[in-house]
C-alpha cells in the first residue's frame, strides 16, 4: 500500500520552537529516505523568532509535500504535535523533532513492518547520540522485534518520540499542553488499552546533544522528574495502576532522578576543572 510511486501513506509531524538552525538537518533527513513520506507537517509552536521564515521557505522549496502549521501561543511540544495530528491526512504518522534526524531506511524499515502487522497500534525504535563526525552505524541484518508491555512503560521509557509510527486513528493524544513527560504518557495510554506497542531493535533515530543534563541543567531534570511522577498519578487515579505499582514505580523514578543528577553535577565539575 502506498500514496504514490516510492511515497508511503505517512504524514511527518515536527514540532517546531526556535529551531531555525536544526530544521534543515531534519528535513533533509526525511528527503534522503529511499520510501518517502507523502507529507510533511511542520508545525510552528510561536517561536517569536525567524524559525517561522525558515519553515515557510523550505515549504516553498518543496510545494504541496511540506505544510506549514502556524500555532497563536506556545504551548509545548504536545500540543504542536496534536495539532499537527489533526491537520494530518495519511493513516500513518510518523513524529521526527526539529534537532533530531533519521536514517535513510527509517521510513521503508517502519512503515513495511507496521503494514505487515496490522494489529500494532504504534511502533518505535532505538534512538541513539550521533556526536559531530561520526557516521550512521550500520543496521543489523536480522533485527528483532520487542513487545513492549505497559507496566514496562512505567519504569522504563522504551523509545523516544523521534523513533515513533502510529496510527492516526487511534483515540488517544499527547497531554495537552504537558511540557515534559507528555512522550511516555501517550505510549502509557496507548498500551494500558490493550493495543500492541512494539520497539525494532535497529538504531534508526539520532540525536545530536546528550539526552540528559546538556548544559548542566539541573532544574531541567527536576522538570523531566516532575512530568514523570505526573504520569503516575494520572494513571493512579484513572485506576490504571494499583498502590502498590504506583509507590513502586515512584521510588523507582526517585532513584533514577538522583542518580541524573549526581552524574550531572559530577560532569559540571568536571569539565570546569578542564
Amino acid at each position: 500500500m502506498t500514496s504514490a510511486a516510492g511515497t508511503a501513506p505517512v504524514s511527518v509531524v515536527i514540532p517546531c520552537y526556535r529551531c531555525s538552525t536544526t530544521i534543515g538537518r531534519a528535513v533533509e533527513s526525511i528527503l534522503r529516505q529511499t520510501l518517502k513520506p507523502a507529507e510533511i507537517i511542520l508545525v510552528d509552536d510561536a517561536s517569536e523568532d525567524g524559525t517561522l521564515a525558515v519553515l515557510q521557505q523550505l515549504a516553498g522549496l518543496h510545494h504541496g509535500w511540506i505544510r506549514v502549521l502556524q500555532l497563536d501561543m506556545n504551548h509545548g511540544a504536545a500540543s504542536a504535535r496534536n495539532a499537527g495530528w489533526e491537520a494530518a491526512s495519511q493513516p500513518y504518522i510518523a513524529f521526527l523533532d526539529s534537532d533530531d534526524s533519521w536514517h535513510p531506511e527509517k521510513l521503508r524499515i517502519q512503515y513495511e513492518y507496521m503494514l505487515g502487522n496490522p494489529d500494532v497500534a504504534i511502533s518505535g525504535h532505538r534512538c541513539i547520540w550521533l556526536r559531530n563526525g561520526e557516521l550512521q552505524p550500520d543496521l543489523p541484518q536480522t533485527p528483532a522485534a520487542t513487545k513492549i508491555s505497559a507496566i514496562s512503560l512505567i519504569f522504563r521509557n522504551s523509545f523516544s518520540t523521534p523513533s515513533v509510527m502510529l496510527k492516526r486513528n487511534i483515540p488517544f493524544r499527547f497531554p495537552d499542553k504537558k511540557r515534559y513527560g507528555e512522550d511516555v504518557s501517550l505510549w502509557q495510554q496507548i498500551a494500558f488499552s490493550g493495543l500492541p506497542v512494539v520497539r525494532l531493535e535497529y538504531p534508526l533515530a539520532y540525536v545530536h546533544k546528550a539526552l540528559y543534563g546538556d548544559g548542566g541543567l539541573s532544574a531541567q531534570l527536576w522538570k523531566m522528574e516532575k512530568g514523570e511522577l505526573d504520569n503516575f498519578i494520572a494513571l493512579y487515579r484513572s485506576r490504571k495502576i494499583n498502590g502498590l505499582l504506583f509507590v513502586a514505580a515512584t521510588g523507582f523514578s526517585l532513584a533514577k532522578y538522583i542518580k541524573r543528577l549526581v552524574a550531572t553535577n559530577i560532569n559540571r565539575v568536571l569539565a570546569a576543572l578542564r
